[in-house]
Order: C-alpha cells, then sequence, then structure tokens
C-alpha cells in the first residue's frame, strides 16, 4: 500500500506540472478554454476507464487482477507519449535573467521585484544574506506577493478546502456504497458504471466551463457558494439515504459539480501569473490541500482518531461543506456591498475576468483587447509606464 502510494504521489507531482505546463502553449485568450479542454479530456480518460472496467467485470466476468495488466498497458503507452511532447530546457523560476538581456518582454515576478531589490525591511531582512537568498526564502517572497490578488487568493482557498472534502467523499464514497448495498455478487456492483456516469458528467461540465462569461469578481464567492451548498445537499443525501440508486445519483452530481468549477479556478489561477510562478501556485494550493485532507482523516476516520463508521463520516463531510457554504456566503455579501458603494461613486467597470499578465507587452505592439479587462499584475504598471 504505501509503494502504492509513493507512485500515486510522482503522479500527483506530473499533474500539478502539466497544469502549468499546458498554458505555455496558447495565448492568454484562450486560457478558459483551454482549462476546460484539458480537465475535460482527463475525465473522459476516467470515463473510458470506468466503462470497460464495468463492462469486463460485469459480462466479461474478468477477475480484478486482470484489470490491473490493463491498466498497465495503458499506463506504458502514455509514457510513450510523453516523449514525443515539448520539454522545458531550464526551470523559469530561477532563470529569468537570459529573456530579459535579450529583449524578452517582462514577466509578473520581474515586475514585482522591480525596484525593490533585496528585502532590507520585515522579518527577511533581519536574516542572514544565506537565508534571504535560499530558494525557500525566495519562494516565501514571491507567495506573499501573490496572496495580495484577491481573485488569486479565493480561488486558492476554495482549491484547497474544497479540494479536501472532494477527494474524502471520493475515497470512501465506495465504502459507502458497500454499506448500503452489501452483496458478494459482482454482477451486481455497479460502481463503475457510477464512476463513469460522474466522470462524464464531470466531463461535459468541465468543458461547458470553458465558454462562461461571468463578472468573476463580482459573482464567484456567490457562484461557489451555490455549488457548496449544493455538495452539501448531495452529501447528506447520501448519508441518509439507503437506496443505492439514489446513493449513485447524488455521487453523480456531486462529481460533476466539482469538475465544473475545477477549470474555472485553474484558468482564473492561471490568467493571473506568469509561467514561472504557476507551477509554485498550484503546488502549493495541492500540497495544503493533501495536508489538510490527511489531517480531517486522522481525526474522522482514522483508529487513532474518532474512527467513525462510514456513515457518521459523511456526516462529519456534510457539516463541513456547510460551514464551506457560510464562509461563501459571508464573502459573498462583503463583495457585494463593496461594489455597491463603489458604484455610487463612480459608474461600475465593465466585466472583469482576470487577464494574464503577459497581455500587457502584447498589447504595446498590437491593438488592445476587447474583452475583460487588464490583470491586477497590469494595473499596477500603468502608474510605472506614465513615469
Amino acid at each position: 500500500m504505501q509503494f502504492m502510494e509513493f507512485f500515486f504521489s510522482i503522479t500527483m507531482a506530473a499533474r500539478i506540472a502539466y497544469s502549468s505546463y499546458i498554458f505555455s502553449l496558447v495565448p492568454p485568450a484562450c486560457y478558459q478554454r483551454m482549462a476546460g479542454y484539458s480537465r475535460a479530456s482527463v475525465l473522459l480518460g476516467v470515463f473510458t476507464s470506468s466503462v470497460l472496467g464495468q463492462l469486463l467485470v460485469t459480462m466479461g466476468r474478468v477477475p480484478f487482477s486482470t484489470l490491473n495488466y490493463i491498466s498497465l498497458a495503458f499506463l506504458t503507452f502514455s509514457l510513450v507519449l510523453t516523449f514525443f511532447l515539448k520539454r522545458p530546457e531550464r526551470s523559469l523560476f530561477f532563470n529569468r535573467g537570459a529573456p530579459a538581456s535579450a529583449g524578452a518582454s517582462p514577466s509578473e515576478l520581474d515586475r514585482m521585484n522591480l525596484g525593490q531589490g533585496q528585502p532590507t525591511g520585515g522579518k527577511l531582512g533581519r536574516l542572514p544574506a544565506s537565508w534571504r537568498d535560499s530558494v525557500l526564502a525566495h519562494m516565501l517572497r514571491e507567495l506573499r506577493r501573490t496572496a495580495r490578488l484577491p481573485q488569486l487568493r479565493l480561488w486558492s482557498l476554495w482549491w484547497v478546502f474544497n479540494s479536501a472534502g472532494y477527494y474524502l467523499i471520493v475515497y470512501y464514497v465506495h465504502i459507502l456504497w458497500n454499506v448500503v448495498n452489501p452483496t458478494t455478487d459482482t454482477t451486481r456492483v455497479y460502481n463503475g458504471g457510477a464512476d463513469a456516469a460522474s466522470t462524464l458528467l464531470g466531463a461535459v461540465a468541465s468543458f461547458a466551463a470553458g465558454f462562461v462569461k461571468i463578472r468573476w469578481a463580482l459573482w464567484a464567492e456567490l457562484i461557489i457558494a451555490v455549488v457548496t451548498v449544493l455538495q452539501a445537499g448531495l452529501v447528506f443525501l447520501m448519508y441518509r439515504t439507503s437506496s443505492i440508486w439514489l446513493c449513485y445519483s447524488a455521487f453523480v452530481l456531486f462529481r460533476g459539480s466539482y469538475q465544473f468549477l475545477v477549470p474555472i479556478a485553474t484558468f482564473q489561477i492561471a490568467s493571473s501569473l506568469s509561467q514561472e510562478l504557476r507551477a509554485l501556485v498550484f503546488g502549493v494550493n495541492t500540497f495544503l490541500a493533501t495536508v489538510l485532507k490527511t489531517i480531517i482523516t486522522l481525526v474522522v476516520s482514522d483508529k487513532r482518531g474518532l474512527g467513525l463508521p462510514v456513515r457518521s463520516q459523511f456526516l462529519v463531510y456534510f457539516v463541513y461543506f456547510l460551514v464551506l457554504f457560510v464562509a461563501y456566503v459571508l464573502a459573498a455579501l462583503l463583495t457585494g456591498l463593496r461594489h455597491f458603494r463603489q458604484g455610487h461613486r463612480q459608474p461600475p467597470p465593465p466585466a472583469q475576468e482576470l487577464m494574464s499578465p503577459m497581455r500587457e507587452p502584447a498589447a504595446q505592439d498590437g491593438p488592445a483587447p476587447e474583452d475583460g479587462v487588464r490583470a491586477v499584475g497590469e494595473q499596477r504598471q500603468q502608474p510605472e509606464a506614465k513615469a
């Protein structure tokens, strides 16, 4: 089991690198659609796997050990495909000098460091120079600066808290299904079909999310709150019902609602950062979500903690999503109140969608983009441009 978890962690690390790499292949205007396409393709792969596994078990009576060999064959084929992908030659995070000297447009990291040099104040300024110049301190400084972006902060928090709750449900729902419908006849178990339906709905939702046009700066908290309370209700239904088909249906809707917001969160985070910061932020968000999920697992389900039965665990998860819903509603009210006050002082701004900070240099060479407004990083550059 520990051996499997080790390789699973490597897979998660590769997924983070892929999430950052995929946006370097398209212009910033296509980030939202790219996020939807990439997430939908992953879910379609999971859908194919679930359907194939269900058919082999139900109709072909294939043993589970044979399914492992089939999975190994597909993974080997995927490994071969990776050798044909374009590879990055170096880390952009620690090698930014060369592009700048060659006349390339400045990145978000360069803009944030512009005029600051080595930190002289605060806690980092009082530390030895060897610590200030270390890799860890450098990353901490960049994380502290990026955390000031409101939309980035919101979607990162969603990534941490909602992803932790989502994976807890996904990991333990099969145990709940076995409690709701205890049977040893594998031909009457449709867990694979439920997984297939949930991933198919998630793929459709992710694809549709790539075309949603909303003023995310105003409505993001409210939309997240609506999706979260829907998830809380579905978790409560899974906790209460004694019908396996209702339990299947609730899980399908739960998974689809989460997958709808994943590409939006990915797009919002990626479009507000430059290439060298995306992998760092994605990695930190995923790491914090994993830590939170581990803590909840130790407290709720592990024998060293409360050791609750699976139904009681789902009641705890229902309360967890309910608390998140209340927090998002309060954040939505504060955002709405702030926009209401600003509307009385000045005309309402156009629809604000986070755009990549790399669009500003591109706009200097051509006509300005028509959709949305500039990213927060570009807005900081306007006074410098005038100077």
